[in-house]
């Protein structure tokens, strides 16, 4: 996320720019200005959940009401999709596809249009909840009280309402802040460890570039572990083990 300072310089940079092109006697002071470097700041680890803590968010809508059965299908969305928020909430009823080649359909940034493919079980669940919501192929797929379009505050506040509840079950969730983006997180830690390659992990969150999913290598611990394992301690020889005649010759013995 960018900084307002951040912002800031970038205006200045992009207002000299076009002073270098009007003005080129003050060339001089454009490029001081342009050579300005960005402010630095600390950079944290993005946040994601494990199975058992989404399972326990999924678990937390009160499923006997109307309102609990849709938070519940959102969730699932969320979870199983990474939809940006942004994008769950102008999903409109005709964007999901559930017969052949289950899919959602969205328009992320810069208005591009993707498809996201539907595992069964959300495909199951987006199904019965089509069935008791009703409505035109133009109306909002996940409705406000009123009808309308969930906003993306409204979004926040029913993951913030459910992980409140999650958090009396699954005690590890006490130590995470939960947002929406944090469910996009956790699904592209889920299919970084399941080995799918970045690029495809980038096309599927609809990022610009692979080099963005970078972050995600970055917080997988259990990644630097598996590459921990499989180097040798400083007290060892390197190279392979190799026995020698004698070891080989009681070995055969036995």
């Amino acid at each position: 996320m960018l900084t307002r300072s951040s912002v800031r310089l970038a205006a200045i940079r992009s207002f000299f720019r076009y002073v270098a092109l009007q003005e080129p006697r003050r060339s001089a002071l454009v490029q001081r200005v342009l050579a300005m470097p960005n402010k630095k700041f600390e950079k944290r680890q993005v946040s994601y959940l494990t199975r058992d803590e989404i399972e326990a968010l999924l678990d937390a809508p009160n499923r006997a009401t109307r309102s609990g059965r849709r938070d519940h299908a959102l969730l699932l969305a969320a979870v199983r999709t990474g939809l940006r928020c942004s994008e769950l909430a102008g999903l409109r009823i005709e964007d999901a596809e559930l017969s052949r080649g289950p899919h959602l359909r969205c328009h992320g940034k810069g208005r591009k249009e993707r498809c996201t493919p539907l595992r069964k079980e959300v495909v199951a669940v987006l199904g019965n909840w089509l069935r008791e919501r009703g409505g035109q192929p133009s109306d909002p797929l996940f409705p406000s009280a009123r009808g309308l379009h969930l906003s993306v505050a409204g979004i926040e506040y029913i993951v913030r309402k459910h992980v409140a509840v999650a958090r009396l079950r699954c005690a590890s969730l006490r130590r995470k802040r939960v947002s929406p983006h944090c469910l996009r997180h956790s699904l592209a830690m889920d299919l970084l460890k399941s080995g799918v390659d970045r690029a495809v992990i980038a096309l599927w969150l609809g990022h610009e570039s692979p080099q963005t999913t970078q972050i995600y290598l970055d917080a997988d611990l259990a990644l630097k572990e598996r590459a921990l394992s499989r180097t040798a301690p400083f007290s060892t020889r390197p190279g392979r083990f190799r026995p020698g005649d004698r070891l080989l010759e009681f070995l055969k013995k036995l």
